[in-house]
């Protein structure tokens, strides 16, 4: 992109994210597409996710499971497997060689499942016994059904899940770890050199993960006091019931490292009935208690959107929760430009997270510098599994 004033373009400023330089602060959003058959990331993916890159700029991949247990969607990618992983890498690779910056949304679906999608028929696993009302799509794209009653982890279970986000967060980023630690320790020439083999090599992998915290999934069941009612050490109090969220940032700290990590939270959301009688509170504690551990970036979800279909006028605001958190702060949460470059502006936000509009329009930073038109985008393709339609077919700005 060609330069751009500070002061009129916040958002095309350049910021130092740990040791990542973005070139700019529009974000693509880990946006759920349901087009990796069979939990498998599928090629048509390298295009997507490439046409949305720009030198500099900031991907989150589609939330992608970390187990067997942790699907509730069809087709969504998982990244527990070899065959998963090796299906990640030329798509990472294609955003890799457009000098884009990747990082993987790990997460589980808790109670949000049916039985359909659990191994061997199982009963979803969450922090209670609480199901979700309404219906829940099946496998078959075809039918629906009431969400199944989810099993209550127990307290001697909860390290196993624990531990599938730890191999996730391994397997997003496989060779690419052990690379960038003797990187760490050589000079100019042969970390270039080392890279380079990397590349050649092994492939490549995600520059880091973001942890899904929020939006009702598995994290979020256990912070939230609509759903958990437990009454081990994972229930009742404050710090109880952020406990396995804040054991799942210490593990994926401790397997990769902290400035490969992200994590994502929702706490005045009330995503799949998952809501908290007292949000401020959840939102300024999990700020502190991830200060503890120097991740990269917390990614919070404005105040005003309830869920995914509903936004609301709401008097509340991440402004306290920002001051908290020492990382990167990302905001997301129905964004367009003006109010981005206001959010960045006012040190509200450091990056801005763009989920419909950047799927509409894979050149949206080019539109923003260029103050042009978008497209408008189509919620009846938004989860089809066509592999081009509502897809790779927005169209560009023309040269």
């Amino acid at each position: 992109m060609s330069e751009t004033k500070p002061s009129s373009q916040p958002l095309l400023t350049p910021y130092q994210m740990g040791s990542f330089h973005l070139a700019h602060r529009v974000v693509l959003a880990p946006l759920t597409r349901q087009r990796s058959y069979n939990n498998i990331p599928q090629p048509h993916a390298i295009l997507y996710y490439s046409q949305r890159t720009t030198r500099g700029g900031l991907l989150i991949a589609e939330a992608t499971g970390v187990s067997d247990t942790a699907q509730g969607y069809v087709d969504t990618p998982g990244i527990w497997t070899q065959e998963q992983v090796e299906a990640w890498k030329p798509i990472v690779k294609a955003v890799h060689d457009k000098g884009g910056i990747f990082f993987c949304q790990i997460w589980h679906c808790g109670r949000y499942s049916h039985v359909d999608y659990q191994p061997n028929g199982q009963s979803p696993v969450s922090s209670a016994s609480k199901p979700i009302s309404g219906k829940i799509g099946l496998p078959n794209r075809k039918d629906v059904a009431d969400f199944s009653t989810p099993r209550p982890l127990k307290t001697e279970e909860i390290p196993n899940i624990v531990a599938d986000f730890r191999k996730a967060a391994r397997n997003a980023i496989d060779a690419g770890m052990f690379f960038n630690l003797i990187c760490g320790y050589a000079d100019l020439k042969n970390r270039m050199f080392l890279m380079l083999l990397q590349l050649l090599l092994f492939g490549t992998g995600f520059d880091g993960v973001e942890i899904h915290g929020a939006h009702g999934y598995l994290v979020d069941q256990f912070m939230k006091d609509s759903v958990n009612d437990r009454t081990d050490c994972y229930g009742g109090t404050l710090e109880n019931r952020c406990r396995f969220a804040v054991e799942v940032v210490e593990a994926v700290v401790d397997e990769i490292g902290a400035e490969h990590v992200g994590i994502r939270l929702s706490p005045f959301s009330a995503h799949s009935e998952a809501y908290d009688s007292n949000p401020e509170a959840l939102g300024l504690y999990m700020a502190e208690a991830l200060n503890k551990y120097n991740i990269l970036y917390a990614h919070l979800v404005e105040p005003r959107v309830l869920n995914s279909q509903t936004t609301i006028a709401s008097g509340k605001s991440l402004i306290p929760i920002r001051k908290a958190f020492k990382g990167t702060l990302l905001a997301a949460g129905g964004y367009d430009q003006n109010d981005g470059n206001k959010a960045i502006s006012s040190g509200k936000a450091d990056l801005v997270v763009y989920g419909r509009l950047f799927l509409a329009n894979p050149d949206l930073p080019k539109r923003f510098e260029l103050n042009a038109p978008l497209n408008k985008y189509h919620r009846e393709t938004f989860y089809t599994s066509d592999s081009v339609v509502g897809y790779t077919d927005y169209p560009f700005l023309e040269s």
